[in-house]
């Protein structure tokens, strides 16, 4: 399924591996791969403009390959560390392509696309932490993205809880993470589509394997009881 929304076309692969793509023709991903789920099995569209990875754990070398143009620039979190990743061998600086490092809480311009990042971390003192009380997502080590294209702005906060910094993030379109254990839980991800109020939400990182299953319909169900727009896209789930 293919989700058209003002200027924007968009594809949800699976996990966090999005494609936005604007009438003027750019193409952006957000957090390709990585292969050991097998959310791009099968596709080699190599046709992207702008590679955003927000952190180690969506940092796949071989997922950047089957989707970045020959031109294409990698925007990738200061904390990527290829050496900290047991299934990759090449830092992004290997790689073929122009490669742009960042941190949270920045704003830039690409050309035609506006671009901004923002914190992503799991709270030490919140529910997203292991056995040991460690968050999975410690502060510092990710960020997410929001990308304005075509007069669109579209978010995708990230591996992340919800945290106070959303509260004024401008956002068109909102691709939350609804799975839990790792991330803000449906519940969680719905209250912040209601604060935020976007003229569309589209769930994402869910379903992909059995630590982030969730019931997506009652997300669903209670972020259109708050009167927001919100869609499913279940072909890649």
């Amino acid at each position: 399924m293919t989700v058209t929304f003002d200027a924007l076309t968009i594809d949800w692969f699976g996990l966090a591996t999005i494609r936005l793509e604007g009438q003027t023709g750019a193409v952006v991903y957000v957090d390709p791969g990585p292969e050991a789920y097998d959310v791009l099995s099968g596709y080699e569209a190599r046709d992207g403009d702008l590679i955003l990875v927000s952190h180690d754990h969506h940092y796949d070398p071989e997922s950047i390959r089957r989707v970045a143009n020959e031109d294409a620039l990698l925007v990738v979190h200061d904390s990527t560390d290829a050496n900290e990743i047991d299934r990759v061998d090449e830092r992004p600086e290997e790689l073929p392509f122009d490669v742009e490092r960042v941190s949270t809480d920045e704003s830039f311009v690409l050309g035609p696309l506006d671009l901004f990042t923002t914190p992503a971390y799991n709270d030490s003192d919140g529910p997203h932490t292991d056995e040991n009380g460690i968050p999975y997502h410690p502060e510092g080590q990710g960020c997410g993205f929001g990308v304005t294209l075509d007069g669109t702005t579209a978010f995708w906060p990230g591996d992340t809880d919800v945290l106070p910094v959303h509260a004024d993030v401008p956002v068109d379109i909102l691709f939350p993470p609804i799975g839990g254990t790792f991330t803000m839980d449906r519940h969680e991800a719905a209250a912040l589509a209601a604060r935020l109020e976007p003229d569309l939400v589209l769930p994402v990182h869910y379903d992909t394997f059995e630590a982030i299953e969730t019931d997506a319909e009652s997300f669903v169900v209670d972020v259109a009881t708050s009167g927001v727009p919100v869609v499913l896209d279940r072909d890649e789930t």
